[in-house]
């Protein structure tokens, strides 16, 4: 992944109301519509968060006649996991980590 694209999930998990999508996708797809029922925001702002979690490659959507239906991306989640992992600490590991000789 580049920076870009790192940046675009990122991005994408800055909201409080994608969040919010993100944890209703978590028990399986969801139609537009139930993702509006659930929050307290206009169609147009629900189109404009789906745009950017799609976008950023964590949400998966297909058209089924007038609505859209949403489901988290796996190829997503996983490159979500390895960004987190390539910009921290591994845990496990984190005793060998060297940490700072004035802060000890």
């Amino acid at each position: 992944m580049s920076y870009r694209d790192d940046v675009k999930m990122i991005k994408a998990l800055a909201d409080e109301n994608r969040l919010a999508i993100l944890e209703l996708l978590q028990d399986g797809e969801k139609c537009g519509c139930v993702i509006l029922e659930k929050l307290n925001v206009t169609q147009p702002t629900l189109s404009h968060h789906m745009k950017i979690l799609c976008d950023s490659g964590l949400v998966d959507s297909c058209k089924d006649g007038k609505w859209m239906h949403y489901s988290l991306s796996l190829e997503g989640s996983k490159k979500l996991q390895d960004m987190i992992q390539h910009y921290t600490i591994d845990v496990e590991k984190s005793a060998d980590y060297p940490k700072c000789s004035k802060c000890e």
